[in-house]
């Protein structure tokens, strides 16, 4: 489930930057990164399932590898995920509302952070 107008989507900052006030908001990089592309996750595990809400990013100069990159944010997505077989997004999946609107807060307090380190203005 893709989640809306959070003022998220297309902010342009540095990765150093991006790492530290995602980290701040329970949003792991971890390994989830190659050269050009990063995802950010929040894990939940609650009663109904275990849940991600994940933000994904790209580069169009620099280098993931090095943290020399400087990161573009695409629109956030939450999935739920099924052992063995991985996390699914789609639109036959139920969502609890109160995971949504934690995922909606994070989603905000970190559009809130990046904003004065928003490159795209």
């Amino acid at each position: 489930m893709y989640i809306e107008d959070t003022g998220i989507e297309n902010i342009v900052t540095d990765l150093s930057i991006l790492d530290e006030i995602m980290l701040k908001h329970d949003l792991v990089r971890a390994g989830q990164w190659d050269y050009e592309r990063a995802t950010f996750d929040k894990k939940y595990m609650i009663k109904e399932g275990t849940y991600y809400l994940r933000v994904f990013s790209y580069t169009t100069d620099g280098d993931v590898d090095t943290r020399q990159a400087t990161m573009i944010l695409k629109k956030p997505v939450v999935g739920k995920h099924y052992y063995p077989h991985g996390v699914e997004y789609g639109e036959g999946e139920h969502f609890p509302e109160s995971l949504v609107k934690d995922c909606v807060a994070t989603l905000k307090a970190v559009s809130e952070a990046l904003q004065p380190y928003n490159l795209k203005k």
